[in-house]
């Protein structure tokens, strides 16, 4: 189940190769919208795909 985006935020590490958040960082700001909030919306799209509560 995937909550709701106004729902308490918690902060976790992970460990990317750093040509890959490089782009992330370029692809948020393309977007206008914070690096957070891109990876919030790219993890909701795979669990919504997968599946995956």
């Amino acid at each position: 189940m995937v909550e709701n985006s106004d729902a308490k935020k918690v902060q976790f590490n992970v460990y990317l190769p750093a040509a890959l958040v490089k782009q992330i960082k370029h692809a948020a700001i393309d977007e206008g919208t914070s690096l957070s909030s891109l990876v919030e919306r790219i993890m909701i799209d795979y669990v919504s795909k997968e599946g995956t509560s």
